[in-house]
């Protein structure tokens, strides 16, 4: 009875001992890695110390300051949501402003994605010096939101600019481009669709992905050209479409160098070019108005975040993914 006893108490005591040794090889690796995260930490450090000073508090003092009274010379006084009811009801350039955002928006983005379709396209093509073309297209995204781009926009279409120098020639009578209400927005629609290097680049590596094999079994069936883009190309894009959709959206709604160079931070003439970000500025840095501007931010931040919401809830709709076999 004795050894049999010791024979059942013997593996408790071995059971025992592995766990002391597991535990003990566990702390060892979970020391180890806190200190490897310590390292992550410390490397990102000016990173995380950027994203709270700068980005995450003033988030946070911009919500708070949108119920405010504040003119940064005086402390910020409390007044609940009288700054979104004057935005609402008592202040026209507001609507005005929210007025030529949309038509800008609605306007340029389609154009912009259009017309940089169509030139990745002709990229695909396989032709020689695509690289170069490349490259060269692409650059206006780069320069276009600049200042001295935009700067050199408006003399192409002033009154004495390249412009009205062609018409001339043509025996055309010229236009006072930036003067009139009805042209003046345009110049900045056609800036914008002019910048179409970005998406145009991502709209060329997705029809790179389309295998070759697809258009040629299209082309056996007899489908032309237009078949093959409407039936092929078009339901295997819509996943590059709906990325460039939603960054083109973002960037049309936050767009303000173009319009403040042009207009000359007026928003002229009429109010036509003054743009949400333009009006913005001008409430929080030409008059002051820091509570009345936080609200208009987070104003601008709930359009975009519906937008948004709304191109990717109605994406299950139209947007092929080939993984889930189309939905």
């Amino acid at each position: 009875m004795r050894s049999s006893t010791a024979e059942q108490t013997f593996p408790a005591k071995e059971s025992l001992g592995q766990r002391i040794r597991t535990a003990l090889i566990f702390k060892q690796k979970s020391s180890g890695i806190r200190r490897h995260n310590w390292a992550g930490y410390l490397f990102i450090s000016p990173w995380l110390f950027g994203f709270f000073a700068f980005v995450l508090l003033p988030i946070l003092a911009s919500f708070a300051l949108a119920f405010t009274d504040y003119d940064i010379l005086s402390p910020p006084k409390w007044i609940g949501v009288e700054n979104f009811e004057r935005m609402f009801t008592g202040d026209p350039r507001y609507w005005r402003s929210v007025r030529a955002t949309f038509y800008y928006v609605f306007t340029a983005v389609p154009l912009r994605l259009v017309f940089a379709l169509m030139v990745a396209m002709l990229m695909n093509t396989g032709r020689r010096g695509v690289s170069l073309y490349r490259a060269i297209y692409y650059a206006p995204s780069i320069v276009g939101g600049s200042v001295a781009i935009v700067v050199m926009w408006r003399e192409i279409f002033g009154s004495q600019g390249v412009i009205n120098f062609v018409l001339a020639f043509l025996g055309i009578p010229g236009l006072n481009w930036l003067g009139n209400p009805s042209t003046a927005i345009w110049t900045l629609i056609v800036l914008a669709t002019w910048q179409f290097g970005s998406p145009m680049l991502i709209f060329l590596a997705g029809l790179k992905q389309i295998p070759v094999e697809y258009y040629e079994a299209a082309s056996i069936d007899g489908a032309g050209a237009w078949g093959q883009f409407i039936k092929i190309t078009l339901p295997l894009l819509t996943p590059i479409i709906f990325f460039n959709l939603v960054m083109q959206i973002i960037s049309g709604f936050l767009v303000f160098t173009q319009a403040f160079i042009i207009s000359g931070g007026t928003g002229r003439p009429l109010d036509t070019t003054l743009f949400y970000t333009l009006y913005l500025y001008t409430r929080a840095f030409e008059t002051y108005e820091m509570g009345y501007s936080s609200a208009m931010a987070w104003v601008l931040l709930l359009i975009i975040a519906f937008f948004t919401a709304l191109v990717f809830r109605s994406s299950s709709h139209w947007v092929f993914y080939e993984s889930k076999g189309g939905d």
